[in-house]
């Protein structure tokens, strides 16, 4: 039986990578916990590659690794400074993860993935939006970003409009951009959440 993660819209992406010439090897930026979803690209032949920054998330995917025998090749890094050489992947994906930081930090996460990613390669990156219930809400620290509890701890939330998000992927061609508002039961509660995603494509060295 297939593993079935948490984040469907990675098989989306999923669905996009295989439609690709390039070869399959794949990194996770945010790629701990208890269910990681290389898990679904390892199923699919993928070469995979994952990064964590928290020791308690990567230990989680070890765990799961060890259990189900995969080989996810997850270790612990940081998005800002990714330890792969140019151009080394054909897809990198951030997902549930980017918007954890101060927005300067996350503009030096999207150049690293862009640096390692393939001509012709696929990055598939979401962000929250400004539809959220937690926008405006908690210590403000900066334009869009604020210091908001979760799970007991102080923890970044980056909030960005559908246009302010589109500057990221000027140098890309989007292939995908969803706008979505999920509403959904946390902890007995009804909560709203607003995600913006993207799949994108980067410029082969012809087109540059």
């Amino acid at each position: 039986m297939k593993t079935i993660i948490r984040q469907p819209q990675l098989y989306r992406f999923l669905k996009y990578c295989n439609e690709s010439n390039l070869d399959k090897t794949v990194l996770d930026c945010g790629a701990g916990g208890d269910l990681p979803p290389l898990s679904i690209f390892v199923e699919d032949g993928y070469k995979t590659y994952g990064i964590e920054i928290s020791d308690l998330q990567l230990k989680k995917a070890e765990n799961f690794s060890r259990e189900n025998n995969f080989k996810l090749n997850i270790s612990k890094g940081d998005i800002r400074k990714l330890p792969f050489k140019d151009e080394s992947m054909s897809f990198v994906y951030s997902y549930g993860t980017i918007f954890h930081m101060r927005k300067n930090d996350v503009k030096e996460a999207i150049d690293e993935i862009k640096r390692v990613l393939k001509p012709g390669g696929l990055a598939c990156i979401n962000f929250l939006t400004t539809k959220d219930e937690r926008y405006n809400k908690g210590e403000k620290i900066g334009e869009g970003e604020f210091l908001q509890l979760e799970r007991g701890e102080k923890v970044i939330h980056s909030y960005v409009s559908l246009e302010e998000a589109d500057k990221y992927f000027k140098d890309m061609k989007v292939l995908f951009k969803e706008d979505r508002v999920v509403e959904r039961i946390n902890d007995g509660l009804k909560i709203k959440q607003g995600y913006v995603d993207y799949i994108a494509e980067k410029f082969s060295k012809s087109i540059l």
